[in-house]
């Protein structure tokens, strides 16, 4: 019988570093083949596409498959099966399988999922990375931008948990296998071992708390943990239970006890793209998206800018004021600037094309 496919499950908030991790895998697989399931919520397709300017042989376009049709965790039967048992049809499988989860993600029922008749057989949980902001959880916040979380929630329709932050934090801890704190060069020294001292503390026995930087930790240390996380539920099992299972018919009759209130409020937030053409200065241009995003309150803007004389696409991240920049691959089709842009309801879209245009 051929051996297991190893799976790493990727999870932490908005903010935290997963696609900066993840794409740090792909540039430095040393031949592995990875495939991607990307779990982003919305229309916006941005992360997929910025890790597909990634690991041209080591990850194919054909390799990232894109759920969409909201948090992972709640969409299980629907999306997340269907999905794997398509990826295990290949002729061409992969080496490894890394799952991103979206920021409101409940790691455990995605572990469990791997249990099902027909993925059990094929494929095993390599090991739970859950990457933490850790500026954000030193300052008590947990996210970066709480606001870009819950614009997250609101965008998500399909989302059945409304687990408070401090209580999915604890989760995403209670299931990881390795916690990756991410961003310590935000941090003092002093901050960084107090905070790796207290992740240690309410994580599992044995449980690695490593320190990052943009997410760049060597591939060895990420893949090939061999942990087999779905033989060992009992062990990471979550602390709040704040979710629907669907998939257990047991539970029917348990949905009353839950406080699930659907409140989606799409009207409260929107998100919009403005297309720009060729920008002259990268770092300017940069600078003058620090300052639009501040004047406008804007949450979160990412995609990808035409700079002049560069035959590389820049790709640009930004949760709340915080931005990152990379040149990633060759302009394929138009030379332009498309940035999406989220935030509250009642953005001022003339005004900031207007100032992402000056």
């Amino acid at each position: 019988m051929p051996a297991k496919i190893p799976a790493t499950v990727v999870t932490g908030f908005l903010g935290a570093g997963k696609t900066t991790l993840i794409r740090h895998i792909l540039q430095n697989a040393k031949g592995k083949r990875i495939a991607l399931i990307i779990n982003e919520f919305g229309d916006l397709g941005v992360d997929g596409d910025i890790l597909k300017g990634c690991g041209e042989e080591t990850c194919t376009e054909d390799d990232i498959m894109e759920l969409s049709n909201g948090c992972i965790c709640c969409t299980v039967a629907d999306d997340f099966i269907p999905t794997m048992e398509k990826l295990l049809e290949r002729d061409n499988k992969p080496d490894h399988i890394v799952i991103e989860t979206s920021g409101l993600a409940l790691p455990q029922p995605l572990v469990r999922a791997f249990n099902w008749p027909g993925i059990s057989t094929k494929v095993t949980v390599d090991g739970v990375v859950t990457v933490v902001d850790g500026k954000a959880v030193t300052e008590g916040r947990f996210a970066h931008s709480v606001e870009a979380v819950d614009a997250q929630r609101k965008l998500d329709e399909n989302l059945d948990h409304e687990t408070p932050l401090s209580e999915l934090f604890e989760d995403q801890i209670a299931c990881a296998d390795m916690i990756v704190v991410n961003k310590t060069d935000l941090l003092s020294t002093e901050e960084v071992d107090a905070l790796t001292a207290q992740l240690k503390s309410e994580s599992r026995a044995g449980v690695q708390v490593v320190k990052a930087s943009m997410g760049a930790l060597p591939v060895d240390i990420l893949l090939g943990q061999g942990i087999g996380a779905e033989s060992d539920l009992e062990a990471r099992h979550e602390i709040h239970h704040h979710h629907h299972h669907h998939d257990d018919d047991d539970h029917d009759d348990d949905h009353d006890d839950h406080d699930h209130e659907h409140e989606h409020g799409h009207d409260e937030f929107e998100s919009f793209v403005v297309t720009l053409p060729e920008v002259t200065n990268a770092k300017a241009f940069a600078a003058q998206v620090v300052d639009v995003i501040k004047a406008h309150e804007i949450l979160r803007l990412k995609g990808f800018v035409a700079v002049e004389g560069k035959p590389m696409r820049m790709t640009l991240q930004a949760v709340g004021p915080r931005i990152e920049t990379y040149f990633d691959q060759p302009f394929s089709g138009n030379r332009e600037t498309r940035l999406v842009v989220i935030g509250e309801a009642g953005l001022d879209r003339a005004a900031i094309e207007a100032a992402l245009s000056a």
